[in-house]
């Protein structure tokens, strides 16, 4: 019970700091979608949060349910069988965590709620960009296939790396940082 309860913290503040007021990437090349694509979508999928520290590894995933609109988003987060549900939300000026386990928890950025929540930091200022196959405008790599699509790019010690089915979108993200946390999302794109 320890490890789902670790699980569904770590996954929920991670997604819940996904967005924050990001301006648009004008880095090139890009194909569609293009820096002009507004950040909006609605994604489903998996996500699995892997980290390591000099106490041991601890592992976990959550069934989630994403619906972005600019820098305010939705994210309901499930365990296996349904246990351990929790909301983010984000309304562009206070981020807000919910779960049986947490009670409700906010902050004004969802930046702050993920350090408050879990003590470390992230580039998740660049999952909204990364999820729609583009770099974020302060990634320090961006590299491209033959396709134009986005297949790694780094951000200060992350490094993520993309998978693409038949389309120009991300059907799944491989997010590292050293050896300490590994994340890895499937993305359903609705």
């Amino acid at each position: 019970m320890k490890k789902i309860a670790f699980a569904a913290l770590s996954v929920s503040v991670l997604l819940l700091s996904a967005c924050t007021n990001i301006q648009p990437s004008t880095q090139t090349p890009t194909t569609l979608p293009t820096a002009d694509t507004p950040l909006k979508f609605a994604i489903t999928g998996k996500i699995g949060v892997v980290t390591t520290t000099p106490e041991g590894r601890q592992a976990g995933s959550a069934f989630y349910a994403w619906a972005q609109e600019d820098n305010r988003f939705s994210i309901d987060l499930t365990g296996a069988l349904g246990i351990g549900a929790t909301q983010i939300r984000y309304n562009g000026t206070t981020a807000a965590l919910d779960s049986e386990r947490t009670g409700t928890i906010t902050a004004d950025t969802p930046e702050a709620l993920l350090l408050t929540a879990t003590g470390w930091q992230a580039p998740i200022s660049q999952l909204p960009h990364w999820i729609l196959g583009r770099s974020a405008p302060d990634d320090s790599t961006a590299d491209y296939d033959h396709l134009g699509r986005l297949v790694s790019a780094a951000n200060g010690a992350w490094h993520a790396q993309f998978d693409y089915d038949k389309t120009s979108l991300p059907s799944r993200l491989h997010i590292t940082h050293t050896n300490q946390h590994s994340i890895t999302m499937t993305v359903a794109h609705q």
